[in-house]
């Protein structure tokens, strides 16, 4: 007996997406940069260095400090990765899964499995973000495991002049990856829109990659004052408050609160259009 509800299993799409050769490339990528930097530190002439933009120098920065200990090595990976490494990866999730298979002309027969339009999106949707979230744990993981064989296991220091135990240290850098996980849902939901109105996955990719730097370098322009709020971008780096001694909620609530809502409207947007669309390929 026929039923909607069983097409497209969930499993069965991450077993699809997780053998793609992408997928394993996106993570290679989430692992190299701890690695790289691990090993750039160790093996250059930087981390024994002074001044104020040195690895390591010991000055009171995320940078300076990234040397002090496993959990100190993770933040300052954070820092790295906010502004483009994170983008990149969720954007190749997101952006790639339903144009992929238009540019491989398999969506129709998806469609005629019978798979309703609406459930292969919101299945597709489940898996992409699910990759991303996988994504943001393995840097978490990577970081912490080569800070600790570079950097060993030490108290968290913050630029904010507080030190923390390791195990408060990993409460903040789980709550910061909590913040960035629902951050970034806007970017998850606009790449996700891009997918649905291309056949290009490339487009779909690079198209949000762009409108998301685009977002930072206005964001960086003081002139636009209050505008700047509703940029998407604009409040990445709030999981800084997480450093303090006490937390302030306010900025996080209201970034990962933006950042919710704005992809639900790109989702429901991607659902609409894709609902109407004439599926040639």
């Amino acid at each position: 007996m026929y039923r909607a509800s069983k097409t497209l299993p969930y499993r069965l799409e991450m077993y699809r997406q997780i053998k793609r050769k992408r997928t394993l490339f996106a993570y290679l990528f989430v692992i190299s940069l701890p690695v790289i930097v691990a090993l750039a530190v160790k093996f250059g002439t930087s981390g024994n260095s002074s001044g104020p933009t040195r690895f390591g120098s010991g000055t009171a920065d995320l940078i300076g400090l990234a040397t002090k200990g496993a959990a100190n090595f993770t933040t300052t990976m954070f820092y790295f990765a906010t502004p483009f490494l994170l983008i990149a990866v969720i954007s190749i999730f997101n952006g790639d899964t339903v144009a992929s298979e238009a540019s491989w002309s398999t969506l129709r027969y998806l469609l005629a499995a019978p798979v309703p339009r609406t459930r292969l999106l919101i299945q597709k949707l489940k898996v992409s973000l699910s990759l991303s979230a996988i994504a943001i744990v393995l840097l978490i993981g990577t970081s912490w495991f080569v800070g600790l064989i570079a950097f060993g296991l030490k108290p968290l220091q913050t630029p904010l002049g507080a030190t923390f135990t390791n195990q408060v240290a990993l409460q903040r850098i789980l709550i910061i990856g909590i913040y960035l996980a629902l951050v970034l849902f806007s970017v998850a939901g606009l790449a996700f829109y891009l997918s649905v109105s291309t056949d290009v996955p490339l487009g779909a990719v690079g198209g949000a990659i762009g409108i998301i730097i685009l977002s930072n370098i206005l964001d960086a322009i003081s002139g636009l004052g209050s505008i700047r709020n509703w940029l998407p971008t604009h409040y990445s780096f709030s999981w800084f408050d997480a450093l303090s001694s006490s937390i302030d909620w306010s900025q996080m609530i209201r970034g990962a609160a933006y950042s919710v809502i704005l992809s639900a409207l790109f989702v429901s947007l991607a659902i609409i259009k894709f609902n109407k669309k004439d599926i040639t390929s």
